[in-house]
Order: C-alpha cells, then structure tokens, then sequence
C-alpha cells in the first residue's frame, strides 16, 4: 500500500511531466490556455484555473492560476474557451509572514506552480465553445442561473440555491458565509455527502417502480449511478462532490446486490478509489472533515441514540438528527480547531432546525429548476421557495449574531490535534466493549492529552522579536512568554488578521499596541530604527541590527561605516527603488541585508 501510494503520488506530479510548461517556458514565449473551472474572485480578480496548451508553438501540459482584473462588464469567461496572451507566468507569492495561511503551498497540492495577472484586453480570444464535460456542465449551470436570474429570486437567495443545488459558492458574499460558519451550518452550502445521501434517498424513491419490470433492477441502479455521476459533473467536480458520489455509488451498488456491507469497508474502498486518481486529496480540508464526521456518525451515533428512546415518532426522528449532529462534531471538532481556531457552541440548534428541511429544500430546488428550464415555473412556486431560502438566512443570521457562543481564536496545534483523537478513539473503544486492559489505554490517553498542553506552553514560552512584513507600515512584535507587546505605525491593530493567526500560534494570553520608539534591546542585541526624517546620529549607541523605513533619505555607506551595524533589514514601507540601491549597497559591503518583501519577515530570537 506504501509503494502504491509513492507511485500514484510520483505519477500525478506534473512537475515530472516533460511536457510540464515549466521545462521550456521563458518570458518571450506566448502562453496558450484553456479555462478549466471558475473560483471565487476577490476585491480586484476574478480568478480562474486554466490548462496551459502551448507556450510559443510548443505544445505543453500543465495547470495554472489567471488573474483577470475587473471590468465595468465583469463578463466571466467560459469554461472550455481557449485564449492566447503575452503576460508573464509569475511564481505563486511565498508565506511572508510566520503562522499565516500559506496560499502557495495550498496551490501546490492542487499542482498549480504559477499564476498570470491580466485583463481582458489582453487576452486573445481562441474558440469559445465547450467540448469537455467542464464546459458543458458550466454552460448548462449557466443556462440554470440565467432562468433562475430572470424569476423573482433575490441575489442573496439565487446565491444559496447555486451553492446547495449546483454546488456553486462564488457568488456568496462574505457576510452570509461567515454567518453560516458562526451558526456551524457552513457544510450545507458545500455539496457533499448530506446532499449527495438525500439525493441517493430520492431517487431510489422515484426510481423504485422500475423494479417491477424485467431487468428492471439492472436498470435502476444503472440509472441510479448515471443521475449521480451527472450532478457530480453538474456541479463542477469538486473533491467534496467527488468523494461523496463515490462513496454513496458504492453504497448502491451494495443496496443493488443485497448484500450485507461493512460500513467501513465502504469507507476504506471510496477513500482508496479516490486516492488512486486525486492522491493529493488527501491534504484537503474538505476530505478529511467529511470522512471524520462520517467514521464518527456511523461508530459513535449508534451508541448515543441508545441513551433515550422516545416514544413518539415526532421525538425519536428528532432525537436521531441531534445524535447524528452530536456524533459528527466528535470526529470534526478537534481538526477543525487546528485549522479554524473556533467553535460554534449552537450548531446544534441550528442543525436541528435545518437539517430535517434540507430534503425538502433539495426536492423542491430539483423541482424549481426542472421548471425553469421548461419555462414553466409559476411565480408563486418561485415566491415560495424564495421565501423558504430567505427564512433559513434569517435563522442562521439570527445564531449567528449569538457571537458570545462562538469561541474564537482557540489555540489548537498538531500535538494536541493527535492526542485528542487518541483520546476519543481509546474512549469509544472502552464503551463499545468495557474492560480494564481499555481503561488503561483511556487513562494513557488522557495522560497524553494532558502532557501536550504542558509541551505546547513549554514550546511558547520563548523570547523573540519579529519584525513582520506590512505594505506601506511598520509592524514590530515582541513577544515575552505568553504576552505580545506590538509596535506600529497603524491606527488600530484590532481585528488584524496578521497579528490574530500569530497571537492564536503562539498561545498568546494578551496583548498591548505601543507607539514606535527609535531603539529597541532584546537580550545583548540593540536595534536602530532609521525612518523618513533619517535620524541616526545618536550617542552612545552600537545597534546589531538597523531597520530602515518608511524610505528613509539616507547616505546607507555612511551610516554602514559609522555605526558598523551586522544586519540591514528593510521591510514593507519603504519604496522598491530604495529597497533596490541598499540591497546593491549591502552587497559592495558584504553585510546581509533583508528584504521583508522578499525574504518574509525577520525573527530575532533569544532562546
């Protein structure tokens, strides 16, 4: 199993392909490509990833990111459309500061090494028509949304029925979509295995009459797979959509030959399958929730729902969705605290009220779609479910505002990750079969889940200051244990996502803003700020390290010479011209020199 998954995972390398474009591109050449899928665009792009076809008249493979800047027509461009431009391949930009996401290394395992920033003017149009099951899946979500678009349906809740439909969220603003992941219902707008269970649930109800022709079983679950794997298309492919059609074909296929089936090995045979083709899969957030939340319900959720057995029906179906909710936040909630660093406290409720309308509200979008297709859709059908989609806005708006159970920037790394599924796994094993050799493997666990906070404060407690990189201002940290003192030029620093993720990595417990000051002492080291009035000739002062910023008009041969400094660092407020004549500088004197724009930020660290 080792050597087949080294092999699958060498084979899928693009970067070992001869043909990669990355083997004979230079920035001479014209770049030839293919739209292969839209993503969510940002303030300034909407972005696409495309299949490099040619690079000059060289014909090629390989993916890559496009950037095009925004228009007053903002037209997206076709999946499948073929364009031609002379704007450079640019490396993916690194991780320039410490405990950030990191988009280059994401881009990576989706094999995507280089990006092109362009606008539409720029690019040559090819041939714009679809000839791939993309293009036609994108044309025929198109047609969709532009007869959704001209019923009485608002943006907000077009948005919703693209996003739980068709398995297309880049039209959901900001604002809903933390609201849906503050309420802890974000997984409903990504279709996965909920959607793709309920849909297998409907038509096996809709399809059940074939079973009494001859072959008519044959038939049904041939159509069965062939309705799966066209929504999976449909909706774009998306490794959430993937790897739950997968696992729910093979659930059919089990339902089909009657045949008792090990839940688990049904797990095991989609999470092998899916590896073989997409080894990279998994690295994604995306699969590894899923199949903890499922491996939790089906081992966990049979011995919860045994705690209380109701006797109305009313009582026990509801009972069985909050078991279910409950079973999946044990297999989800440690591994999203290390990726997310929160916890929805509702997400109960909000399951409770959603989750038993969610087959309604997929049945009735299939309807309202099919509908408007055959330009038959009544508007008072339309009116409903626009209604129906806004009332379940207004509920996860209204958790949401709840922000006082929403715990935020948890502090949660990868040692305590692992030894809160040890302690979960040991302590499900002990229920289902109590005995003392089970207990002491609990107790162990436990142990351990206690020794990884005793690391993780050990590992944190240490003295460094970092000098962070900020486009036009100056941010300087200096963390001392648990506490982080920050020096900057900006007005607030609350709410900075910069400062945030870095507090949350390093087990920060609080935290003080503080003006610049033009020296700072860390340990035996002194460090000299030069800004924009270009001060530095202080008394009695021998700095190790001289920050320069704000683009400060200086002779840098002369400051070099007179306080003999053994690092120059620039970092994001100064100009690139500036930048440029020191780093030369630096080099003629032999003395290092740091860009934060280039070599991220600097870290002084004592320990």
């Amino acid at each position: 199993m080792v050597f087949i998954g080294v092999l699958t995972t060498n084979l899928h390398n693009e970067k070992r392909n001869p043909r990669h474009y990355s083997k004979v591109y230079n920035s001479e050449h014209s770049i030839t490509f293919k739209i292969n899928s839209s993503l969510k665009a940002n303030t300034y792009n909407n972005k696409y990833t495309i299949n490099i076809l040619k690079v000059g008249e060289q014909s090629v493979s390989g993916t890559a990111l496009l950037n095009v800047s925004k228009d007053s027509t903002n037209t997206d461009l076709k999946v499948d459309a073929i364009y031609t431009t002379h704007q450079p391949l640019q490396d993916i930009g690194k991780l320039l500061n410490p405990n950030q996401f990191d988009y280059k290394y994401y881009l990576e395992k989706q094999y995507i090494y280089h990006q092109i920033y362009s606008s539409k003017n720029q690019l040559l149009l090819i041939e714009n028509k679809p000839y791939t099951f993309y293009g036609y899946a994108d044309l025929f979500r198109n047609t969709i949304k532009q007869k959704l678009e001209s019923s009485a349906f608002k943006p907000d809740e077009l948005a919703i029925i693209n996003a739980i439909i068709l398995g297309q969220r880049q039209d959901i603003n900001s604002i809903i979509q933390n609201q849906y992941t503050n309420a802890g219902v974000v997984h409903i707008l990504a279709v996965s295995g909920l959607h793709v269970g309920i849909l297998l649930f409907l038509l096996n109800g809709l399809l059940y009459p074939l079973i009494y022709l001859k072959r008519g079983k044959t038939l049904k679950i041939v159509l069965t797979l062939l309705a799966l794997w066209s929504f999976a298309v449909i909706a774009g492919l998306s490794a959430s959509i993937i790897r739950a059609v997968t696992m729910f074909s093979l659930i059919a296929i089990a339902m089909h030959l009657k045949r008792v089936s090990n839940i688990y090995n049904t797990l095991a045979s989609s999470i092998f399958i899916l590896l073989l083709f997409k080894p990279l899969f998994i690295f994604d957030i995306g699969f590894q929730l899923s199949y903890l939340a499922v491996f939790a319900i089906v081992t966990i959720q049979p011995l919860i729902v045994k705690l209380w057995s109701p006797k109305p029906k009313i009582f026990k179906w509801f009972w069985d969705i909050f078991t279910v909710t409950l079973a999946a936040q044990f297999g989800v909630i440690p591994i999203s605290l290390f990726y997310f660093h929160q916890f929805p406290s509702l997400f109960f409720i909000s399951n409770l009220v959603i989750i038993p309308f969610l087959e309604l509200i997929l049945a009735l979008g299939i309807l309202i779609i099919v509908l408007a297709l055959c330009n038959a859709l009544p508007h008072f059908l339309a009116k409903f479910y626009g209604y129906i989609i806004s009332t379940m806005n207004q509920f996860v708006a209204w958790v949401a505002q709840l922000d006082s159970f929403v715990f935020t920037d948890i502090s949660f790394n990868i040692i305590q990750l692992l030894s809160s599924y040890l302690l979960i796994f040991s302590f499900v094993r002990l229920v289902i079969k109590p005995n003392y050799k089970r207990l002491y493997v609990v107790l162990i666990a436990f142990l351990c889940f206690q020794g990884s906070f005793i690391v993780t404060k050990y590992t944190t407690s240490s003295t460094q200051l970092t000098i962070f990189h900020k486009r036009k201002h100056t941010i300087i940290g200096y963390k001392n244990n648990t506490a982080l003192h920050i020096y900057s030029d900006l007005d607030s620093v609350v709410n900075n996502k910069m400062l945030n993720n870095y507090k949350v990595a390093n087990n920060i417990s609080y935290s003080t803003n503080n003006r610049l000051d033009p020296i700072y002492n860390i340990d035996s080291n002194q460090i000299l700020i030069v800004d924009s009035l270009g001060l530095y000739n202080l008394k009695a002062i021998n700095p190790t390290y001289v920050l320069l910023r704000q683009s400060p008009k200086i002779n840098l041969e002369r400051l070099i010479k007179r306080l003999q400094p053994k690092y120059v660092i620039a970092d994001g407020s100064n100009y690139k011209s500036y930048i440029n004549r020191w780093k030369t500088i630096c080099k003629k004197e032999k003395l290092p020199f740091h860009n934060t724009n280039e070599k991220g930020a600097f870290i002084i660290s004592t320990d």
